[in-house]
C-alpha cells in the first residue's frame, strides 16, 4: 500500500499551517528575542515600535492573564521574559500588526537595556542542575576493576543538531464563540499546546481546541517547543478578539529554538583477557540549555541506552542535567539514546586501538543475549547476535575488511575505513504514564469510515498505517476510509507523536475500536444468517466461508436500520511496562529494535574530504506492515545520523550567540552526502512483540546506524597515520579530519623548527 499522502504532497495539495486560508481580519505576530544570553532587564522601550505603521499592539509578560509559565516537566520557562533573560533569542515582547512585514519591522524598533551577567555555555561549568542527577547501576564496578586485564578511560564531546524541519515553527489562533479559541499549530503534541495555552490564559482546557492536519517535519523539535508560538498567538487572539498568526522565519527558528542536547562525558572501560567487557563507568554532562524543556527525559533515555546492544555485568552510569545559557535544548530523533550509544562505541574503539585488535571483535564478543539484563533491569529478547551474524554473512564482512586493507596498502593519499554499528533501541515512552492512546472510529451508513486518533502525521506515514489497520480489520477497500486531522476536541489527553510509539499505540487503539464495531456487525449478519459463522472478506459477507447476498454496504446499512452502534471510542495502554524511579529498575519498554550496519568510507588524505561509500544493514522490522514506508524511514534516519556525525556543526560563541544561524553556515546532508550504496535487509524473526501487527517501530532506531560513519572515518585516519590524535568529538568535519591526519606530524615539525609554546 502506498503512502496515502503521496499524491497530495507531489501535487501541492497537502495542507500545512501556511496553507490554511486566512480569515478576514487576521493579524500577524513577530517575537522580539533577547540580544544577550544572560542579564537583567533594566528598561524595555516600545514607543518607537508602536509608531510603526500597521502595528496593533505589543504584548509583554504584564499582559498575561494566567501564569507566565510554559515549562512542562519543570516549571522553569517563562513565556515572555520578566526581569531576566536566560538565552539569546528568549522572547521578551510579541508584536502584533496588520501585516507580517509590519510586525517584523516593528521588532527592529524595540530597544532593551540589559545589565549583562556571566554567560555559561559549557555544561561542565554549570552552577545549577535542573533536576537531581540520576544513576543506573548493575553489579559492582568498585570491585570489578580487579577482574580486568585492561582498563582505559577518556572523554567525549558530542555536539548538538539543528532539527531543520522543512516547515518552521508556527501557529494560527482563531477566536471562537463563548470565549473559546481554536489553535492551528505545527506541533507533535496537540495536548501539550492545549495545556500550555490553558496555563497562560487561565482558561480551562476545554476552551482551547488544537488542530493539526500534518507537519512539514518535526524530529522532536515540535514536541514541546511548539508551545511557545501557539501560546503567544493565543494570548494575542484572546486580548484582541481577532485571529493571529505567526510562522517563524528560518533564521528566527534557528536562533530561538533549542537543538539536540550536546553532551560531554567521561568513561572508563575494563576488559578481561578474552575481550569481554567486565566493567563500564560513565558520567554524562548534559547541556540542557536555559530551562528544562524535555532535557530530563532525554537524559533518562541516555542512561537507558548507555550500553547500546551489549551486555556488561558491572555498570555505573550517572547523568547530570546542567543548566546553561543556551536556548532550551529538546527532543531530537533518538531522544538521548544516540548520545549514550556514541560514548560506549568510543570506549570500545579506544580499547580496540590500545589492544591492537579490531573493534568488531570486541563488539561481537559482548552483544547481549536473550535473558541477559540491561542496567535498568529489563531482560533482553535479543536479536543482536542474529542481526550481526546475518549482516556479516550477507554482506561478507571479512571480505570487505580484507578489501579495505588491500586498498589502503595500495593507495597513499586515499584511505578507506570500515566499521560496524550494532543498535538496540527501546520502544515506549520511558515515562510509563504517557504510554496510552485513543481512537474514535465512525462507520457511516453508506459504508465509509472516518477515523480520528491522537497521532500527528509529520511525514513518517502514521496515517497510512492507521488506515491499513482499519482496512485489514473490516476487510474493505482503503478508499472507503478517511483519517481525520488530529484535534484535541476529537481525542483528548494525547501523548505527543514521539518515542517511535505513535503507530503502535494509536494503531492498537484503532484496532480495538474496529474490532468492537466488527463484533456488532457480525452479530447483525448472524441474526440474518442463523447457525453460521460470519466473516467478511474483500467487502463480501461470508457465511461458513460461502458468499452470501450481502456485501459490506448492505451489512452496514442493515446494522444502521437496527439501531446498532456504528461508532467506537477505544483506549489502549501499553501492557507489561513499568519502572521504579527510586530503584532505577523495571521493565520500561514494550520491546527493543535491533540491527547491525556495516559502513564504509573513503578519505582524501591530502584535503581531509571524504565520502560515505556504503551502508549495509540488517534491520529488525519484526513483520513490516508497510515495507516502503519503513524503508523510507530507515533511509532518512541513516542520512540524518550521518549528517549529525559528520557535517552538522552547531556553533555558539562564548557569549551564547548562535553562529551557525543560517543554511550558509549550517550544513545538512544533501544527495551527495547520502551513500551511493544503501542496502537494507529485513531480519526474518518469529519472536512475538507488542507492536501493531508485530510491525516494529522504525522512526528512531535507524538514526543510530549513522554513528558508525564517525568510527569508519576514524579507522581511515588511523590507516593513514597510526599514531594520529583523534579526540572523541563530533561532528567529524573535513577540518577535523585534516587536523587529525597531520596532528603529530605538525607538532613534530614545529618542534624541529624551534617554535616555542607548542601547546598553545
Amino acid at each position: 500500500m502506498k503512502n496515502i499522502d503521496s499524491h497530495t504532497h507531489v501535487s501541492g495539495q497537502s495542507v500545512y499551517l501556511d496553507d490554511i486560508p486566512l480569515i478576514q481580519g487576521t493579524l500577524f505576530g513577530a517575537a522580539y528575542g533577547s540580544p544577550l544570553a544572560h542579564g537583567t532587564i533594566t528598561s524595555l522601550q516600545l514607543e518607537e515600535a508602536l509608531q510603526e505603521p500597521g502595528v496593533v499592539r505589543i504584548f509583554t509578560y504584564k499582559d498575561i492573564p494566567g501564569e507566565n509559565q510554559i515549562g512542562g516537566i519543570v516549571p522553569d520557562e517563562p513565556l515572555l521574559a520578566e526581569h531576566h533573560v536566560h538565552f539569546c533569542g528568549m522572547p521578551v515582547a510579541f508584536v502584533v500588526a496588520q501585516t507580517r512585514e509590519a510586525a517584523r519591522a516593528a521588532v527592529k524598533k524595540i530597544k532593551v537595556t540589559i545589565d549583562k551577567l556571566p554567560v555559561i555555555t559549557d555544561p561542565r561549568a554549570s552552577e545549577e542542575l535542573i533536576v537531581p542527577s540520576r544513576t543506573f547501576s548493575m553489579g559492582d564496578t568498585t570491585t570489578a576493576w580487579e577482574q580486568c586485564t585492561a582498563v582505559f578511560q577518556d572523554s567525549v564531546d558530542i555536539n548538538g543538531q539543528e532539527h531543520l524541519y522543512i516547515e518552521t515553527q508556527g501557529a494560527y489562533a482563531v477566536p471562537q464563540e463563548n470565549k473559546a479559541i481554536r489553535i492551528y499549530s505545527s506541533t507533535q503534541g496537540p495536548t501539550a499546546v492545549q495545556r500550555a495555552a490553558s496555563r497562560v490564559l487561565g482558561l480551562p482546557m476545554h476552551q482551547l481546541e488544537v488542530a493539526v492536519t500534518r507537519l512539514g517535519g518535526g524530529f522532536g523539535g515540535k514536541e514541546d517547543q511548539a508551545n511557545t508560538w501557539a501560546a503567544l498567538c493565543a494570548l494575542a487572539a484572546w486580548h484582541l478578539k481577532k485571529p493571529v498568526k505567526y510562522a517563524l522565519h528560518r533564521m528566527e527558528d534557528m536562533v530561538m529554538t533549542g537543538k539536540r542536547n550536546p553532551y560531554v562525558a567521561d568513561f572508563k572501560i575494563g576488559l578481561d583477557a578474552s575481550l569481554k567487557i567486565i566493567a563500564y563507568e560513565v558520567t554524562f554532562f548534559q547541556n540542557a540549555g536555559a530551562s528544562a524543556d524535555l532535557s530530563p527525559a532525554v537524559m533518562a533515555r541516555t542512561l537507558f541506552h548507555c550500553t547500546n546492544a551489549y551486555f556488561i555485568p558491572h555498570v555505573k552510569a550517572t547523568a547530570h542535567c546542567c543548566r546553561t545559557h543556551l536556548p532550551p535544548n529538546t527532543a531530537f530523533r533518538g531522544f538521548g539514546g544516540p548520545q549514550g550509544m556514541f560514548v560506549i562505541e568510543a570506549a570500545i574503539a579506544l580499547a580496540a586501538e590500545k589492544l591492537q585488535v579490531a573493534a568488531t571483535v570486541i563488539q561481537k564478543a559482548n552483544l547481549i543475549r536473550s535473558g541477559e539484563e540491561f542496567p535498568y533491569g529489563q531482560a533482553a529478547k535479543s536479536e543482536a547476535h542474529t542481526t550481526w551474524d546475518k549482516a556479516a554473512e550477507l554482506y561478507k564482512l571479512e571480505e570487505l575488511q580484507q578489501a579495505v586493507k588491500t586498498f589502503n596498502a595500495n593507495n597513499k593519499l586515499y584511505k578507506k575505513g570500515i566499521a560496524c554499528m550494532p543498535v538496540c533501541f527501546g520502544i515506549s515512552f520511558t515515562n510509563t504514564m504517557m504510554n496510552n492512546a485513543r481512537a474514535l472510529v465512525h462507520v457511516y451508513n453508506d459504508g465509509s469510515v472516518g477515523i480520528s486518533t491522537g497521532a500527528v502525521e509529520m511525514g513518517q506515514g502514521v496515517n497510512t498505517k492507521i488506515l491499513q489497520v482499519a482496512a485489514n480489520v473490516f476487510s474493505i477497500s482503503p478508499d472507503r476510509i478517511k483519517i481525520n486531522p488530529t484535534n484535541t476536541y476529537h481525542i483528548a489527553n494525547t501523548s505527543p507523536s514521539a518515542a517511535s510509539a505513535t503507530a503502535d499505540m494509536n494503531g492498537k487503539a484503532t484496532l480495538i475500536a474496529c474490532n468492537a464495531i466488527l463484533t456488532r456487525l457480525t452479530q447483525v449478519a448472524e441474526d440474518f444468517f442463523p447457525d453460521t459463522t460470519i466473516t467478511i472478506e474483500n467487502e463480501q459477507v461470508l457465511a461458513n466461508g460461502q458468499q452470501t447476498s450481502w456485501d459490506w454496504k448492505r451489512l452496514v446499512f442493515e446494522a444502521f436500520v437496527r439501531r446498532v452502534n456504528l461508532s467506537e471510542h477505544a483506549h489502549y495502554a501499553t501492557p507489561e511496562i513499568h519502572f521504579d524511579n527510586y530503584k532505577e529498575k523495571g521493565h520500561p519498554f514494550a520491546y527493543h529494535v535491533y540491527g547491525t550496519a556495516i559502513l564504509e568510507v573513503t578519505i582524501d588524505c591530502l584535503r581531509g574530504t571524504y565520502t560515505t561509500d556504503a551502508v549495509k544493514i540488517v534491520h529488525d522490522f519484526g513483520v513490516s506492515m508497510n515495507t516502503d514506508i519503513d524503508r523510507g524511514q530507515i533511509e532518512g534516519g541513516i542520512v540524518q545520523g550521518i549528517g549529525w556525525m559528520t557535517m552538522e556543526e552547531v556553533m555558539y560563541d562564548k557569549e551564547g550567540r548562535l553562529r551557525s544561524n543560517a543554511l550558509s553556515t549550517y550544513k545538512v546532508p544533501d544527495i551527495y552526502a547520502a551513500p551511493p550504496v544503501l542496502e537494507i535487509e529485513a531480519l526474518q524473526t518469529k519472536q512475538d512483540n507488542l507492536a501493531i501487527f508485530r510491525s516494529k517501530a522504525v522512526g528512531e532506531p535507524p538514526l543510530m546506524y549513522g554513528i558508525g560513519v564517525w568510527f569508519a572515518l576514524r579507522n581511515a585516519i588511523l590507516a593513514y597515520h597510526p599514531s594520529a590524535e583523534i579526540p572523541f568529538t563530533t561532528p567529524m568535519t573535513p577540518e577535523k579530519v585534516l587536523m587529525a591526519l597531520y596532528s603529530k606530524k605538525i607538532v613534530e615539525h614545529a618542534k624541529e623548527a624551534g617554535y616555542m609554546a607548542i601547546d598553545q
